[in-house]
């Protein structure tokens, strides 16, 4: 096994963003959440265009961070591959297939008013 980074919140942040830009997840958008939210410091949105590819783009993402960091991250939804929450601690990442992303407007309720999405 490799040697296990420091898991702050902008490495893990970029490894989430580096193992969906692998897996191919279209319209990625984090969200900065320090000083808005206690639970996490980003939360990070994108799609997989089917069910398999949501479930996939999650699971490697499961084991990039295992692997990476040692962190066994929580996750909800896997089974049914609409919506997949992955908890890594300091970001959560929410994987949607397109029509499921666009009923629920997620990122819509944690962005500011008026702002552009950071891809």
């Amino acid at each position: 096994m490799g040697s296990v980074k420091k898991a702050t919140s902008e490495a893990m942040l970029a490894r989430v963003l580096s193992s969906l830009d692998d897996d191919k997840a279209e319209d990625v958008v984090q969200i900065d959440l320090r000083g808005r939210s206690s639970f996490a410091d980003y939360m990070v949105v994108c799609s997989g265009r089917s069910s398999r590819q949501v479930a996939s783009i999650s699971e490697k993402l499961v084991e990039r961070v295992k692997q990476d960091f040692g962190i066994t991250s929580k996750t909800e939804g896997k089974e049914t591959g609409d919506w997949v929450l992955i908890d890594t601690g300091d970001v959560i990442v929410h994987v949607f297939r397109p029509e499921v992303r666009e009923f629920y407007q997620l990122e819509k309720m944690w962005l500011p008013a008026g702002a552009a999405a950071q891809a």
